[in-house]
Order: C-alpha cells, then structure tokens, then sequence
C-alpha cells in the first residue's frame, strides 16, 4: 500500500487565508498552492501580499506557483458590476475568473482535484463559490474540492497561525473597489 497522498492545486487568495487551509489539506492531500489575484490593486498591494504567500509557503513547504495577468483581465471580469456593494456580484465575476484560470491550471499541471481559499472568510458565501468551482471544473480533466475552511473555528485558526507566522495580513478584499468601501468607512 502507498503512503503517496493525492495532488491537490489550491488557489490562495491570500497568506492569511492560505494558512489554515493548507494546515488542513496536507493532511489529506500533497498541496501545491497556486497565488493567481488579477483583483489585487494597487501594485504594492499585490506585491505585499505575494511576499506574504511566498513566505508562507517557504515556512510550510508547500510548492508556489504565480501567475499573473494584468488589471485589464479582472476589469473585463466584473465590467457592469462596478457599482455593486460588497458580496455582490462583481465578487461573484471575480470569484468566477479566478477559478476558471485556476480550474484550467490544475487540468493543465495534471491536478485532479483543486479547490480555493476563499472559503474560509466569514464574508464569503462558500456555497456560492463551491457553486462556481464545479462548474469551472466541467470538461475539464480536474475536478473542484468543495469546502467551507471558516467552519469549526477556521477563519479563528487563520488568524492564530498569520499571527504565528507573522504574515502581512490585509484589511481589504483587494480590488479598488474594496478599498474604497474601506477606505469610506
């Protein structure tokens, strides 16, 4: 019998979130995490939160793969939804390009499974995005890991473990328009 767990593509939208998430799944799964946030603005924002992950990622050794696209990728993502509040559907569009890309990926990289972190903020609907993981999975040659990581204390254990690592850790979802809802409060 093999010990070999199986490979498992986790886009990570964040340290912070990522922490607890590949606590849990390494247990079950070998996890290669995948940092692809086309939302993240400004640039040092995303260059912040990248170093953030790329730590996190040394200190745990789970392997990193980036990939980038520029802004004009996500805007055409959420074009029309501008003016939605926040856990609106422009979230939904955006939530919805960045599992395709990363659904596409694991087919790519020969991932069977993939899943996300984004799941574990308690200002997510994990249903929804469990929703939109499988359907990007379709056709595909991979298929989504549904999951709730805030449930049983795991937004509670993110924080715990980003304070462990001293990881940066936002106060904003990432794109421009959450950071002028922030910024308005």
């Amino acid at each position: 019998m093999s010990d070999t767990k199986q490979p498992l593509l986790l886009h990570a939208c964040c340290a912070p979130c990522a922490t607890h998430a590949i606590e849990l799944l390494s247990r079950s799964y070998s996890v290669t995490a995948l940092f692809y946030n086309p939302n993240i603005q400004p640039d040092e924002e995303y260059a912040q939160r990248l170093e953030a992950m790329q730590c996190l990622c040394r200190l745990t050794g789970t392997p990193l793969v980036v990939e980038t696209s520029p802004a004009a990728v996500w805007d055409a993502w959420v074009q029309g939804y501008e003016d939605e509040p926040e856990q609106g559907r422009r979230c939904l569009q955006c939530f919805k390009g960045r599992l395709e890309f990363s659904a596409a990926m694991a087919a790519r990289l020969g991932f069977g499974l993939f899943t996300t972190t984004l799941t574990v903020s308690p200002r997510k609907n994990a249903a929804a995005i469990n929703a939109i993981g499988n359907a990007a999975a379709a056709g595909l040659n991979t298929c989504y890991l549904a999951s709730d990581f805030k449930k049983q204390d795991g937004f509670k254990r993110s924080c715990e473990l980003s304070r462990n690592y001293s990881l940066y850790r936002q106060n904003y979802c990432g794109c421009r328009y959450s950071r002028r809802h922030r910024d308005a409060l």
